[in-house]
Parts: structure tokens; C-alpha cells; sequence
């Protein structure tokens, strides 16, 4: 776990200290920050509809102590919620400048770029979409099944939290992986395969992208910083399938 967690802040680091790096940043920063800002209000608003909908009623005072447990594990629902759709659409809406970003972390690290064939940019936002298609599924039934037990007295609530979060963070990983996969011709198949060699490195990869999403700002670095990391930690001579 501690490798991921430094692969991604090695990637950011990175990402800030080389100029032609920082020329591609400042394009895809602008475009999140507006992404960001209508991705925060609606997570405000799912956690206040959540907050209403669990709120305990009563006078006593242990009554009072789960009210304000209810409160936060809405919040933390509702802002988790809103980290998944802010990666989803920014790796959607971004594509093109995240691959161009790829491409000269590659070259930086290796001293060449893989051999992609050049793409058009809706090709680009196309093919992102429809790769994040499958992992959604995933992420679904992770949802329903945190809908099963979220009905359970005083448990339940917390016991959805860290399913739906552990179904998030896997998913994550499929949106932060997806500029370099694709840019290695890796089908679904291939991508589950790499993560469940390192089952342990994506664990900590994840996590700390998705803790770091939900600190404003900060968030408009981790994708980016994710597509630098991942261009340097994955071997370019891998054998590739379609």
C-alpha cells in the first residue's frame, strides 16, 4: 500500500517540478476547476437530501450522539459520491490532453514515447467513455449491495460507507489507469490482470487519489499527477492485447 501511495506522490511531484509537464497541467486544471464546481454542489446537495433521509428523530441524548454520526457518514457518503463522478468526467473531458500528458512523462522517463497511433480528440473522448462503461457495473453492484444493509440499526450506515468505498476506490483505479492502459492497448481483461497482481499497490493508489479528491484544489492535481505516475511506473515493453 505504501508503494502506491508513493507512486502517486512521486507522480505529482513530477508533475510540478518539469516545465513541459506544467504546460500541458494548466489546460486540464481549468477545465476540472469548472468541473469541480458543479460536482460540489451536487454532492451539498446529496448530503443534505441523505442527512434528511437517516436523520434519527428522538429527545434523548444517545439519540443526539447518533444524529450527528448519521450527519457525518452522510457527508462522507455524499462527497465520496461526488470524488468517483469529478475522476469520471474529468477523464472523459480531458482525454486528449491527459494522453499528451502520458506521452511526454514517457519521454521524460524513458527518453521515447509508446508508438500510439494518432486519434482525433472526439475519438479520444469516446473511447474513454466507453472504457469506463464496464467498470461501472462493478461499481454498481458494490452500490446495491451498500443499499442492502444500509437499512440496518446504527451499523448499517457505516458498513455501506466502507463498502461503497472500497467499490470506489477499485473503480478509481480502472479511471486513473485508463489513459495509460489505452495507450498501451489494454483491453478490460488486461487492466483487471494488472490489478490483481498488485492488489495491494492499487489499494494504496486509490486510496490516497480518492482521500486527496475530496480536498478542494488539491483534487485538480490528482488525475494528472495519476497519468504521470502511472506512465512511469508501468513497463513500456509489456506485451500488449486487444
Amino acid at each position: 500500500m505504501l508503494e502506491g501511495c508513493l507512486s502517486l506522490l512521486s507522480g505529482m511531484r513530477r508533475l510540478l517540478a518539469e516545465a513541459s509537464l506544467r504546460a500541458v497541467l494548466w489546460r486540464i486544471v481549468l477545465l476540472l476547476l469548472v468541473l469541480m464546481l458543479g460536482v460540489g454542489f451536487g454532492s451539498y446537495a446529496l448530503a443534505e437530501y441523505l442527512a434528511g433521509l437517516w436523520m434519527p428523530t428522538g429527545d434523548a441524548w444517545y439519540w443526539q450522539a447518533l444524529a450527528r454520526v448519521v450527519w457525518l457518514l452522510a457527508v462522507l457518503l455524499a462527497f465520496f459520491t461526488g470524488a468517483v463522478s469529478f475522476t469520471v468526467l474529468g477523464t472523459v473531458a480531458a482525454a486528449p490532453w491527459l494522453d499528451m500528458l502520458a506521452e511526454r512523462a514517457e519521454i521524460l522517463h524513458n527518453g521515447k514515447a509508446l508508438a500510439v497511433p494518432e486519434q482525433s480528440m472526439m475519438r479520444f473522448v469516446g473511447q474513454s467513455l466507453a472504457n469506463a462503461v464496464r467498470p461501472l457495473g462493478g461499481l454498481l453492484l458494490f452500490g446495491m449491495l451498500a443499499l442492502a444493509v444500509i437499512w440496518i440499526p446504527v451499523i448499517g450506515q457505516l458498513a455501506a460507507m466502507l463498502i461503497w468505498g472500497y467499490g470506489g476506490i477499485r473503480f478509481l483505479n480502472f479511471e486513473l489507469l485508463d489513459v495509460s492502459a489505452s495507450r498501451r492497448g489494454w483491453n478490460f481483461s488486461r487492466r483487471k490482470a494488472v490489478f490483481s497482481r498488485q492488489r495491494f499497490f492499487w489499494l494504496g493508489f486509490g486510496g490516497l487519489a480518492l482521500a486527496l479528491i475530496l480536498l478542494p484544489f488539491i483534487n485538480l492535481l490528482v488525475l494528472p499527477a495519476a497519468v504521470v505516475a502511472l506512465s512511469i511506473h508501468l513497463p513500456m515493453n509489456e506485451e500488449t492485447t486487444s
